[in-house]
């Protein structure tokens, strides 16, 4: 474990895995999501080949919090929709892909390959776009290019995903079972769901900085074009199941990057299955040697 001081004031919360010798190899995690939403056996396998680091976003787990900014989160999301200039947010896409940046700068690492899911594939996607000199290949795991043809929830999703803030700890664990409207329909399991549930509320809860990421993630915009302009090796991995981030998302993704390669997986929906791991993990070590 460590935590990174940025120029910018802000702080990172980290954890690396492997050898420091090896390419490293960065993971970005998605909406409210610590970084301990990325498996251990995912983190242990990548590390066989490189120098795995994990962190938590701006506004989740231990890093950096802005408490006490509200956002109209629905003002932000209603003016993307129609092509407008959103209301201010305390921060976007651009600025998470620049926290990014400056915890390889505190590593002391020039270049890494980046990993990201759902919104941290965003956070990836945008990377890349803007350091592809820092970038040595992009994988972007059940996300979608900030496109709302594409990658939409579905209702059902929508509704867990804008439910009201569980109260205390109790409720918090027990809202865990509304996950299984987008896990993998074939492993989710109630009993974990929930025992992670606790555990992700004695880490950190911050249910308040999630309209904040919200609204980071649509005042960003579109990705499309600049997307067309990437020249480096991408992998894009996406559920056949996912109910949150739908299929169409990762599909356009692969389409919009030249050369890009698509791996869907069946009975995978918007989560990290343990079954799947060992697939999941094979095609990021075949991609990243390329």
């Amino acid at each position: 474990m460590g935590r990174a001081q940025l120029p910018t004031g802000i702080e990172i919360e980290f954890e690396t895995f492997g050898s420091p010798d090896d390419p490293a190899l960065l993971l970005i995690m998605g909406l409210t999501a610590q970084m301990t939403a990325w498996p251990d056996s995912l983190c242990h396998g990548l590390a066989t080949e490189r120098f795995v680091i994990r962190f938590d976003n701006r506004d989740c787990g231990l890093s950096t919090k802005f408490d006490g900014i509200e956002v109209d989160v629905m003002a932000v999301i209603t003016a993307a929709l129609a092509e407008m200039e959103p209301p201010g947010v305390p921060y976007t896409l651009s600025d998470m892909a620049s926290d990014a940046i400056g915890l390889l700068d505190h590593l002391g690492i020039g270049q890494a390959h980046i990993v990201g899911a759902s919104m941290g594939g965003m956070i990836a996607q945008t990377l890349a776009i803007e350091y592809p000199d820092r970038t040595l290949s992009l994988t972007s795991l059940m996300s979608q290019p900030g496109d709302p043809d594409v990658g939409q929830p579905s209702p059902e999703a929508m509704a867990v995903l804008f439910s009201p803030a569980a109260a205390d700890r109790d409720a918090y664990i027990d809202s865990s079972i509304g996950w299984g409207v987008w896990s993998s329909p074939k492993y989710f399991d109630v009993a974990a769901a929930r025992m992670q549930a606790a555990l992700d509320y004695d880490r950190s809860f911050c249910p308040e900085g999630a309209p904040r990421q919200m609204a980071a993630i649509y005042a960003s915009g579109r990705r499309s074009d600049r997307l067309t302009t990437l020249q480096l090796p991408t992998l894009v991995i996406h559920g056949r199941d996912d109910k949150l981030i739908a299929p169409s998302g990762g599909v356009r993704t692969a389409e919009l990057i030249e050369g890009a390669n698509l791996l869907l997986l069946a009975d995978m929906g918007h989560d990290l299955p343990e079954p799947l791991i060992p697939t999941i993990v094979d095609a990021i070590r075949s991609h990243t040697r390329r």
